[in-house]
């Protein structure tokens, strides 16, 4: 698992674009928050309607089925911007300066190149269950109470889209860096180690007290 990470930020347009995207990706995390809190709730209702009332939730296998993606997809373009994903931390510790940027560069390029097909692929599984011509636009409905698939299905291809745009901003600034030599290139994740990690959460304990 990749440990703590800062994202360095400048006047640049890579940088005001990063940070821009920063912006969307923050409400789509909470979006997926909200959607395990509801989760909860709907658990709670569920269990508290059969164990008193011996009627539970309607459709609360269906409401799951709907509630997954959200949790599953929306935040991981926030996760990839601050480097939260695992990776090889005892390879890429090894490395820094233009061998470090041009190791990112490729992994990062091949997660652009695997999400750009997921786009397409899961896409093309939204497009079969939407139909304008059916009830509630869909072909699809969950078995239960009937809720339509399609709004499901939509958000992996949207996920997976702001992840292909993280994707991009992140190959461009370890191309910049690879180009330039710098140490500290902005719009991407730089791992921190175990005392940059404590003295930031040292300061982030201080600032809030």
């Amino acid at each position: 698992m990749a440990g703590s990470a800062t994202v360095l930020t400048d006047d640049s347009l890579l940088s005001r674009m990063d940070q821009g995207l920063m912006r969307l990706e923050r409400f789509m995390a909470l979006l997926a928050g909200l959607a395990v809190f509801g989760l909860m709730v709907l658990a709670v209702v569920s269990v508290s309607g059969r164990n008193g009332f011996n009627q539970p939730l309607p459709g609360y296998v269906d409401w799951i089925t709907q509630l997954m993606p959200l949790i599953a997809f929306l935040g991981i373009s926030y996760v990839q911007r601050d480097g939260g994903h695992i990776r090889m931390d005892i390879l890429v510790a090894r490395l820094s300066g233009r061998p470090l940027w041009l190791f990112e560069l490729i992994t990062t390029a091949l997660i652009l190149i695997l999400m750009l097909l997921l786009v397409w692929g899961t896409w093309a599984h939204f497009d079969r269950s939407f139909d304008m011509s059916k009830p509630m636009w869909s072909r699809d409905s969950t078995i239960d109470i009937g809720l339509p698939i399609w709004p499901a299905k939509l958000l992996a291809p949207v996920a997976f889209a702001v992840l292909c745009l993280r994707c991009t901003i992140q190959v461009i600034g370890y191309g910049r860096a690879i180009i330039s030599g710098t140490d500290s290139p902005v719009a991407v994740p730089l791992i921190q180690s175990a005392a940059e990690q404590a003295a930031a959460e040292a300061e982030h304990i201080e600032g809030r007290d």
